[in-house]
C-alpha cells in the first residue's frame, strides 16, 4: 500500500503515534508519504520507503490568518496525484479532518477515489472541537471519514456525547516500541541523584491542563519524608511558574528542570515513580512510556489514564487534584523497595500489552478493509 500520513510534526502525543505508526508500517513494506508543514521530529527520511512533502502556506497581504487548510488540501491532492496514494490517514479532526474531505472532493472530479481514515487523540475533541466555532466542521469531518479511530474508549465515549456522530468508532489504543526500554535497569544514575535519593519524574508541555503547580506541591510533601528528586523534562507555558513555586517551597535545588531533550528513555530507565496529575487525557502515551521503562506511575483518573495505569498494581490512580493521596502513595512505594520492585515489573508486563507488534497490526486491517470498500 501507499498510504498518505498527514499529522502534526511535533513531540505531542498524536505526532509521535501516527510518525511511529508510519515509521513500522514501512518496515512492513508499505510505502509511507508524510505530508505535514514541517519534517515530524522522530522521522528518519532516509529509512527505506519513507517520503516527506512539505506543506507550504505563502503570505499574502489579505490575509491576516493564512489559509493553511487550503495549502494542505492542495498538498495532498498533488501527492496523491503525483505519488499514486492509496489510502489517506489524517490524524487530529482539526484541521487535517476537514481538509482531507476537501482534498477528496477535488480528487473525485478527477476521477480518483480516495479512502480517508481519520484518528482522534484528543483535544481535538475534548478542548477544541467542543468550540461553538469549531462543532459543525468537527462533526461534519468526522461523518464523512470512512473510517474513524480513537485512542482510547473514554474519548470514544466523549465524541460520541459530543457531537452526533453516524459513522462507527473503533479504539485503537496508543503503543510503543519497547525496544527503546529495554535496557540494562541498573544504568548509572548519579548524575542525577548522586547522593542516591529516590528519583520521580514527570514528562509534558506545561500546560495547564497538566496540573503542573500539584505535582511541586507533591513532590514537596514527598521529599519532606524521603530524599529524592524531581525531574520535569519539557517546555511550555507552566514551566517558569513552576520553577518558581519551587523556590517559593524551598526545593528548588532538588527539582531538575531539563527542558525539551531526545534522552527521554534514558532518563526514565533512572526513575523511581512517575507523576501524571493531568486534568484530562485522551490515553496517556507518556505514562506508557514510564510503564514499559519500568517506571510505576501515579496518575488522575481522569480520561484514559485508568484504561492503561491499573490502580494498586501498576501504580495508583487519584482524583484531579487531591496532592495529599498523590503523595501517599508515592512514599508508599518509594519508602518500600520489595513493593516498588514488584510494581516496577508490573508496570513493565503491562506496557507489553500496548506493544507496536500488537497494536500496528490493527491499523493495518483498517487500511485493509478502506482498501476494500473503495474498490466496490
Amino acid at each position: 500500500m501507499k498510504i498518505g500520513v498527514v499529522c502534526y510534526p511535533t513531540f505531542g502525543g498524536s505526532g509521535v503515534v501516527a510518525t511511529e505508526l508510519g515509521i513500522q508500517m514501512a518496515k512492513n513494506g508499505h510505502e509511507i508519504h508524510f505530508i505535514t508543514y514541517s519534517q515530524p521530529v522522530r522521522l528518519d527520511i532516509l529509512e527505506p520507503n519513507i517520503f516527506y512533502h512539505e506543506v507550504n502556506v505563502h503570505d499574502y497581504p489579505l490575509f491576516t490568518y493564512q489559509p493553511y487548510e487550503l495549502a494542505l488540501s492542495s498538498k495532498m491532492v498533488d501527492t496523491v496525484l503525483t505519488e499514486g496514494i492509496d489510502i489517506l490517514h489524517v490524524h487530529y479532526a482539526i484541521p487535517h479532518a476537514y481538509a482531507a474531505y476537501m482534498a477528496k472532493q477535488i480528487l473525485l472530479e478527477k476521477g480518483v477515489y480516495l479512502p480517508i481514515v481519520t484518528t482522534l487523540h484528543g483535544t481535538d475533541i475534548t478542548l477544541v472541537g467542543k468550540h461553538p466555532s469549531y462543532k459543525p466542521a468537527v462533526t461534519f469531518s468526522i461523518n464523512q471519514s470512512d473510517f474513524v479511530t480513537t485512542v482510547s474508549k473514554s474519548l470514544k465515549k466523549d465524541t460520541l456525547s459530543s457531537f452526533v456522530i453516524k459513522k462507527e468508532i473503533e479504539v485503537i489504543p496508543n503503543f510503543i516500541d519497547i525496544k527503546l526500554y529495554d535496557k540494562d535497569p541498573l544504568c548509572d544514575r548519579t548524575q542525577m541523584a548522586p547522593n542516591g535519593e529516590k528519583i520521580v519524574a514527570h514528562i509534558s508541555n506545561m500546560r495547564k491542563v497538566k496540573r503542573i503547580p500539584n505535582i511541586i506541591e507533591a513532590f514537596y510533601k514527598i521529599q519532606e519524608a524521603t530524599p529524592a528528586v524531581l525531574l520535569m523534562i519539557g517546555e511550555g507555558p507552566e514551566c517558569e511558574l513552576a520553577e518558581q513555586q519551587a523556590k517559593d517551597l524551598g526545593i528548588f535545588h532538588r527539582v531538575k528542570f531539563l527542558g525539551k531533550t531526545s534522552e527521554i528513555e534514558r532518563l526514565l530507565c533512572m526513575s523511581d515513580l512517575f507523576l501524571l496529575p493531568s486534568e484530562t487525557e485522551s490515553f496517556g502515551l507518556v505514562a506508557l512510556e514510564a510503564m514499559a521503562a519500568r517506571v510505576p506511575v501515579i496518575s488522575s483518573n481522569a480520561g484514559g489514564l485508568p484504561e492503561l495505569n491499573v490502580h494498586g498494581k501498576t501504580g495508583y490512580l487519584v482524583d484531579v487534584g487531591d496532592v495529599n493521596a498523590m503523595a501517599k502513595y508515592g512514599l508508599k512505594l518509594l519508602q518500600d523497595d520489595a513493593l516498588l520492585s514488584e510494581f516496577k515489573e508490573n508496570a513493565y508486563q503491562r506496557s507489553l500489552e500496548f506493544s507496536l507488534d500488537k497494536v500496528v497490526p490493527m491499523y493495518e486491517e483498517v487500511y485493509q478493509r478502506a482498501l476494500r470498500q473503495s474498490r466496490k
